[in-house]
């Protein structure tokens, strides 16, 4: 603590507390373990953050992007293979940067990332520990525990009896520290002159320790005292990617503490919307929902998709009676950055049962309504942040990377971890030093490290390969992830595969899939790795716990040194190679070495799921009917469940009847009017002209409402209704009609929409008989669709609208796709070159959203045949 002047008053103490908060250096902590199996088996034999990532270690673009935003001190802390972390960092350039210091704390016995942060927090407290963790506030200056000439410091809570000794012990401490309540404040060296000297701080090291007497002078600048949190940090995990400024997110966080203390946490989220048929980000984790305070960006609610297997969200009622406005959104990603008030540590510290971050700690913090701590957001939007978390998350990053989403951490800027290549035309990378036939083809958005060898007709196409690998002729690579020193001989084919350090590929051996090979693994001569297996050197453990890493990094056996990681891993022991058992109990072929790992039947799922691989068609198309069969299964009530996105009865009470309505956005409200709109036409026989008269009205923009911000109204008892409409002085909100500036592709979509709904609303027991519906229906509401399709635009908007209602809320229309898109045209609604250019479109499209393109291949095809013969006559 720094000492103050007890003459100023309060608001003299709080502004030099803000002057002393200003002078703190910034600093972060990285977790350098993932406390995951989720990259097994490769994390048994080297930490997550030292895998690489387009050639460079993971850990060191968190280090680039933290140095480059302005953090000066940085703890990692280490716990699975933590010499490996620490060595790698001991021989790279982060140590001995100005202005930025790396500082590891390791462990052996962590296995959560709660149990990291209360060893950090233990760490960081010398003298009173349970004093300084019920503290009301741990790091105030010593003017805010003093009012006049005695000490007043404030707790938390009540002591408890074995606490009182302790803070009997403090205060007897206390008694003999005098305050010069005239003299100027100032920091002062406690020894000689006052003055700080290295020389001076390394004879008090030495004095107090005669062992180190003689210790190396690298002691000075790598000191093993523990750390100090001393204000405001950024809590990261060593696989994050980021180029974003933390200086705005630091300032809004800075400044609701000032007017708040229990203002503890600012998450960084970024918009990211999540697939409608696997419903998991492009990230490949599962579908995130928030509720956030559009005002004050305060978190009110936290809750993934694997976490709730309900179907359904539940929401406490004082969410809506405790804030004027929410936000319910499902389209944002966590980017896992935490800006963190020192608090956060002697919370885990006070929680023992907070183990995960997210999980446990965000989520006790939302719902302890006694300590009153709150969790704010930051967006960003034109910068880019993400962590690793899987095999997927692992190939997306990769790809933003080597498509520059990451500037300035990319492929041929040069940072600490990585090698200089040169950008050519496509998004292609190329180190010096190449070896490449002139008859083989490098292929877009692909990167080739140094040393490389590449033989004749050899394709290698959106992937990645490390230093000092050696490929061979008409060998095949798309989409894969080849690390260094990697040898692969001629023929083979690799399609969408991580192959680690050291692998040796015999001749004509071929990987499908989303096959992981560990380290110096051999797969033997033509030999076929099915898809989604995992090789290693090592037998698949009998557990599946995430402390196992611990016990394999005591092993002596290690694996081959990499360029990237150089001279941090231990060479395999030679004598334990040659007591392997044959190839034959190995199963990977002709003289092949190592062990495909099973795979449970509960976990295939997980593994499509979260691989490298594109999703299969099949697995798409067997999602959307198992999603189809809950959404017509009743729940416990006997009451069936709402539609995805909609929220169940109980979110807010449990005496409502009302319909639940999805008010998102203004396009969302402007196709229920059309909806509405068109089923008043239908049931009062009003002619098309009349229809299209009253929905080109609802295009129009007026100002009734200026400033209205409609957010999520779902399932409302009527008292909450009533008190909403009051609040925002409106008439009953069920009878305000709206109006929108909407374009000719709004409206097509809308109507299209209301049109194929009553197709779906008639009755109709098989799927024949819903085609014969669409038929009709489609036949008397031709006229008014084809106003609204002027151009290829709108009719392309029409299938897009289409797609949309199959994944979403008309699946039984998902079998019937490729039979009505050649209905609507045969009817003239939709065109041979909208079609065509709708599937064009979809080319460089996720797999998931490609599902009926591939359905209507061979009608596409028909297509472009018939306009080839239509051209050559």
């Amino acid at each position: 603590m720094v000492g103050k002047k007890g003459g100023s008053k309060g608001m003299g103490a709080a502004e030099d507390a803000e002057e002393e908060l200003a002078r703190t250096p910034l600093q972060a902590i990285i977790l350098a373990d993932s406390f995951t199996t989720k990259f097994r088996p490769i994390t048994l034999e080297r930490p997550k953050v030292l895998l690489p990532l387009v050639n460079a270690p993971m850990i060191d673009y968190t280090l680039a992007w933290l140095e480059s935003a302005g953090v000066e001190e940085v703890f990692v802390f280490c716990c699975a293979h933590s010499k490996q972390v620490i060595d790698y960092l001991d021989k790279s350039n982060w140590f001995g940067q100005p202005n930025f210091s790396v500082t590891t704390i390791e462990s052996h016995n962590a296995i959560s990332a709660g149990d990291a942060l209360r060893l950090i927090y233990e760490q960081h407290v010398e003298d009173f520990p349970d004093m300084f963790r019920i503290a009301q506030d741990p790091n105030s200056i010593i003017a805010a525990n003093r009012e006049g000439i005695n000490w007043d410091i404030r707790f938390r809570r009540n002591m408890h009896d074995w606490e009182v000794n302790d803070l009997v012990d403090l205060f007897a401490r206390l008694q003999h520290c005098h305050i010069n309540l005239q003299a100027a404040d100032k920091l002062k060296w406690g020894h000689q002159k006052g003055v700080y000297t290295v020389k001076e701080g390394y004879q008090q090291l030495c004095s107090r320790n005669p062992v180190i007497a003689n210790w190396p002078w690298k002691l000075i600048w790598r000191t093993k005292l523990p750390p100090k949190i001393r204000g405001d940090f950024i809590l990261v995990s060593g696989d994050t990617v980021s180029n974003m400024s933390l200086s705005q997110a630091l300032k809004e966080h800075k400044e609701r503490r000032r007017k708040d203390s229990n203002a503890v946490m600012t998450m960084v989220i970024k918009q990211s919307k999540a697939s409608p048929v696997t419903r998991q980000s492009r990230l490949g984790t599962e579908e995130l929902f928030m509720v956030i305070d559009p005002e004050t960006k305060q978190l009110l609610y936290y809750e993934d998709r694997g976490d709730n297997l309900k179907g359904y969200l539940s929401l406490d009622k004082a969410l809506l009676t405790d804030n004027t406005s929410i936000s319910l959104q499902n389209d944002k990603q966590d980017c896992y950055i935490d800006i963190c008030s020192p608090e956060v540590l002697s919370l885990f510290t006070d929680n023992f049962d907070y183990q995960h971050l997210r999980h446990d700690f965000v989520k006790g913090l939302l719902v302890d309504d006694i300590m009153g701590y709150k969790i704010y957001t930051h967006e960003i939007h034109s910068s880019y942040a993400a962590r690793i978390d899987n095999y997927r998350s692992y190939h997306t990053i990769s790809k933003d990377i080597i498509q520059r989403w990451t500037y300035p951490l990319v492929p041929d800027v040069q940072f600490f971890g990585n090698s200089a290549t040169k950008l050519e035309r496509q998004g292609m990378y190329r180190a010096p030093e190449i070896k490449q036939s002139r008859s083989s083809k490098i292929g877009p958005f692909t990167v080739i490290g140094s040393g490389t060898s590449i033989g004749n007709n050899t394709e290698i196409s959106n992937s990645v390969v490390g230093e000092g690998c050696s490929i061979g002729s008409n060998v095949t690579i798309e989409g894969c992830y080849i690390w260094h020193n990697v040898t692969i001989e001629d023929g083979c084919k690799l399609k969408h595969s991580i192959v680690c350090d050291g692998v040796t590929m015999k001749s004509g051996a071929a990987l499908e899939p989303g096959v992981v090979l560990s380290f110096k693994v051999v797969i033997g001569r033509s030999f076929l790795v099915p898809a989604y297996s995992k090789v290693s050197l090592h037998q698949q453990p009998i557990r599946q716990d995430s402390d196992e890493e611990l016990e394999y990094a005591d092993n002596s056996s290690g694996i081959t040194e990499s360029p990237s990681v150089s001279g941090t891993l231990d060479l395999l022991n030679e004598e334990e190679r040659t007591e392997l058992p044959d190839s034959q109990e190995y199963g990977v072929g002709d003289g092949g070495v190592g062990f495909i790992w099973l795979v449970s039947e509960a976990g295939q799922e997980e593994e499509w799921r979260h691989s490298v691989a594109p999703i299969p068609v099949d697995k798409l198309v067997a999602i959307m009917q198992i999603s189809n069969d809950e959404a017509d299964l009743p729940n416990e009530d006997g009451a069936f469940l709402p539609p995805s996105g909609e929220l169940g009865p109980d979110s807010i009470t449990n005496d409502s009847n009302e319909d639940a309505e999805d008010i998102r956005d203004d396009s969302v409200i402007f196709e229920r009017e059309v909806e509405a709109t068109f089923q008043r036409a239908v049931e009062e026989d009003v002619t098309d002209d009349h229809v299209i008269l009253e929905v080109n009205s609802l295009r129009l923009t007026v100002n009734e409402f200026p400033g209205l911000m409609l957010f999520v109204i779902l399932w409302l008892d009527p008292k909450f209704l009533s008190a909403i409409e009051n609040c925002l002085c409106l008439p009953s909100l069920f009878y305000c009609r709206l109006s929108y500036n909407m374009a000719s592709a709004d409206c097509a979509g809308a109507l299209f929409y209301s049109v194929m709904k009553l197709a779906l609303d008639a009755p109709h027991d098989s799927p024949n008989e819903l085609y014969k519906n669409v038929v009709s229906t489609v036949r008397k509401w031709k006229k008014l669709l084809k106003y609204y399709l002027p151009s290829i635009d709108e009719e392309i908007e029409v299938i897009l609208k289409f797609e949309e209602m199959c994944l979403e809320s008309a699946r039984e229309y998902s079998p019937l796709f490729v039979q009505i898109l050649h209905h609507l045209y045969d009817q003239d609604i939709i065109q041979e070159e909208a079609i065509l250019d709708w599937a064009s479109e979809k080319e460089g499209a996720e797999e998931s959203d490609k599902i009926f393109v591939k359905q209507s291949e061979k009608f596409i095809q028909w297509l472009k045949e018939a306009s080839e013969e239509e051209d050559e006559d």
